[in-house]
C-alpha cells in the first residue's frame, strides 16, 4: 500500500469520526470560545484514544495519526502560522486548536514521529529540520456536506497567489526554565504550534527561510477556500514515514 493511499485512508477514517464535532457546528458562535475543559468533556471519537483529559487531542494508534479539534479563527490577512493553541495567537493563525502545543508534540511522538531541530539564526541561518508531517482539515459546509482539505490549501503564497507548496517538519520547539520556580515550560505553548514564518520556538515549521518581519511575510490566509470564522474543524496530523527534511531547497513538493 503506497504512502499516499495510506494518508488518504487515515483522513477518511477521521472523517467518519466527525459526527460529534459536526453536531456542534450549527450552534450559535460565541465570541468568547468555550473553555478547553468544557469541549474536552464531550464524546471521544470512536476508535481513537484521548491523550489528555483537558485537551481535544486523540491518537489513532493503528494508523499512527494525531487528531485535534478546533475552529476557524481567521480568514483574511497575513499569517505567521497556520494553527495555534486556542487563546494565544488567533490574530495571525487560520485555526485555533483546543489544546496546548505540547499536547500535539506528545501526540506526534506517540504516533512515532521523530523531531528534528528548530530554525536557528545565530551565527547563521539554518532551516528547521525534522520528519515531514502531513496536515489535513475536516469540516462540514453550510449544507451539511463533509469537506476536507490539505492545510496548505488554506495558506496563500503572496508571491505566486497560489496555495503554499511547502511541507511542515516536526522541528520540536524546546523548553525554557523559570529560574524562580525551576519549572520547565514548553516554548510553543505561547502560540507557535504550526508556523509559516520561522520561529525557533515552533513545534512544526517550514524547512525554508520564511521571515517573521511584518513587511516580509510570505503567506496569507486563502480566504476563498476557508469556511466561515467559528466553523468547527478537526485537524489530522500524519507523520510521513521515513521522510525528514534537512535542506530547505528540497522542501517543495
Amino acid at each position: 500500500m503506497n504512502g499516499r493511499f495510506c494518508r488518504r485512508a487515515i483522513v477518511m477514517v477521521a472523517a467518519l469520526n466527525m459526527a460529534a464535532l459536526q453536531s456542534r457546528a450549527d450552534e450559535p458562535t460565541n465570541p468568547r470560545p468555550k473553555s478547553i475543559e468544557t469541549s474536552a468533556n464531550e464524546a471521544t471519537p470512536e476508535g481513537l484514544v484521548k491523550l489528555f483529559p483537558k485537551s481535544d487531542v486523540w491518537l489513532d494508534k493503528k494508523r499512527k495519526a494525531v487528531v485535534v479539534d478546533g475552529q476557524v479563527c481567521l480568514r483574511e490577512g497575513q499569517l505567521e502560522m497556520f494553527a495555534c493553541p486556542r487563546g494565544t495567537k488567533e490574530h495571525e493563525a487560520v485555526v485555533a486548536l483546543n489544546c496546548q502545543a505540547q499536547d500535539v508534540h506528545a501526540g506526534l511522538l506517540a504516533a512515532g514521529a521523530k523531531p528534528g531541530t528548530p530554525v536557528s539564526f545565530d551565527p547563521q541561518y539554518k532551516t528547521a529540520t525534522g520528519q515531514i508531517v502531513d496536515i489535513y482539515v475536516l469540516w462540514k459546509d453550510a449544507a451539511g456536506g463533509k469537506q476536507q482539505a490539505r492545510a496548505q490549501d488554506w495558506v496563500k503564497d503572496i508571491k505566486t497567489q497560489q496555495a503554499m507548496t511547502y511541507d511542515w517538519v516536526f522541528a520540536g520547539s524546546g523548553f525554557w526554565k523559570d529560574e524562580e520556580t525551576g519549572q520547565q515550560h514548553y516554548k510553543a505553548n505561547s502560540g507557535d504550534l504550526v508556523c509559516v514564518s520561522n520561529f525557533p520556538t515552533a513545534t512544526l515549521d517550514l524547512p525554508v527561510e520564511s521571515s517573521q518581519a511584518n513587511d516580509e511575510l510570505m503567506f496569507a490566509a486563502f480566504t476563498d477556500r476557508i469556511p466561515p470564522r467559528g466553523t468547527k474543524v478537526r485537524v489530522v496530523f500524519i507523520p510521513r514515514p521515513g521522510e525528514n527534511k534537512n535542506v530547505g531547497d528540497s522542501a517543495r513538493k
